[in-house]
């Protein structure tokens, strides 16, 4: 199942409970899709969510009635999914272009920007409760991992970030790779966090020992921009040349290419609800639902990449070890783009201005 989007997406989520899934747009849109197995998406709404400036973030909250947008207007704009009306629109939420927003609760968020800035905002309270001076460049992703009330971020500056709810600070950082961060996982119960790659790479970094990776498992030909985790040792990823690939995670092992669009590159990957599908989006302005279950039980043939993966064949590795790197680094398919937005000042008095 397939829909022409009609502009490069950013960013894609899926309702929390209904067959929906929402897109933002480079130009700025937002579209709302109705899905069901075996039939073409249909469109709810199209809606232009903010003006001339793209929406790189999209996230469905308050128990998914409503979607909230993130954009280089620093703004975050909530609209009824219902409706596709604006409800409310937060002015100023950052200093800079707003890249990422994930879900903390049902009535938490949190945000990052292209200066490295995560902050948490209160939907009940309508006030920013936490801020934190993450990094040095912009905010590639984020990951919320709830029993330890602590946001993960990765950034183009190369380092992995862990801010605690608790303590309200930045509690650890890894040191500066060589490589941008683009995206990660959290995986092996806790144990693990998987962060992708400009150059392809995946570090893997053991829980409480952030300082450096533990093993560097090199596969992808280009960089790694989106990873979703199917289970405890696989995990799927987006990468720039376009494919869609099951990895596995300690043994360390590219298993199969499970989808493409065609060659160009992949910006986003999520899960349905029901995890019966997976949503991706591309340069190729589509938004793509597979099958999951079709997916992982269609054979591949002359899957060269499983024996080019660089390997790692112990799960008890330890943070002194050297890195397997036996491999040579694949080229570089470039720096990774930091969408240019505007700047503004500041102003988090309130979490929304109603209209």
């Amino acid at each position: 199942m397939e829909v022409s989007l009609g502009a490069i997406p950013f960013d894609l989520d899926f309702h929390p409970s209904s067959p929906l899934v929402a897109s933002g747009l480079i130009n700025g849109g937002l579209h709302l899709y109705r899905y069901a197995a075996e039939t073409q998406p249909e469109r709810v709404f199209k809606i232009n969510a903010h003006g001339e400036e793209s929406c790189r973030a999209v996230r469905f909250a308050d128990s998914g009635k409503i979607i909230l947008t993130a954009s280089p207007d620093c703004s975050i704009l909530a609209t009824d999914v219902e409706t596709g009306k604006t409800v409310a629109r937060l002015e100023n939420a950052h200093e800079e272009a707003i890249n990422r927003l994930v879900n903390l609760t049902d009535t938490t968020i949190a945000s990052g920007d292209d200066e490295g800035c995560i902050k948490v905002w209160d939907t009940r309270q309508h006030t920013c409760c936490n801020s934190f001076d993450a990094h040095e460049d912009y905010v590639s992703d984020l990951t919320f991992v709830p029993d330890t009330m602590q946001i993960l971020g990765t950034s183009g500056d190369g380092t992995l970030s862990v801010c605690s709810l608790k303590k309200n600070k930045v509690q650890s950082q890894s040191e500066f790779s060589e490589d941008e961060l683009l995206s990660l996982v959290v995986m092996k119960n806790g144990k693990k966090v998987i962060c992708g790659t400009q150059t392809g790479a995946l570090l893997l970094y053991s829980w409480g020992h952030f300082k450096d990776c533990s093993d560097r498992f090199l596969g992808h030909p280009m960089s790694v921009d989106t990873l979703l985790k199917l289970d405890e040792d696989r995990l799927i990823s987006g990468s720039y040349d376009g494919v869609i690939r099951l990895v596995g995670i300690l043994p360390n092992k590219i298993i199969q290419p499970l989808a493409e669009h065609s060659e160009f590159p992949i910006e986003r990957l999520a899960f349905s609800s029901d995890r019966q599908f997976i949503g991706s989006i591309s340069h190729d302005q589509m938004l793509k639902l597979w099958d999951l279950e079709e997916l992982l039980n269609t054979p591949q043939e002359n899957n060269q990449e499983e024996n080019e993966a660089d390997q790692a064949d112990s799960e008890d590795d330890d943070d002194e070890d050297e890195m397997d790197i036996d491999i040579a680094p694949p080229k570089s398919s470039g720096s990774k783009r930091k969408k240019s937005g505007n700047g503004g000042t500041s102003s988090i008095s309130s979490f929304f201005d109603d209209l």
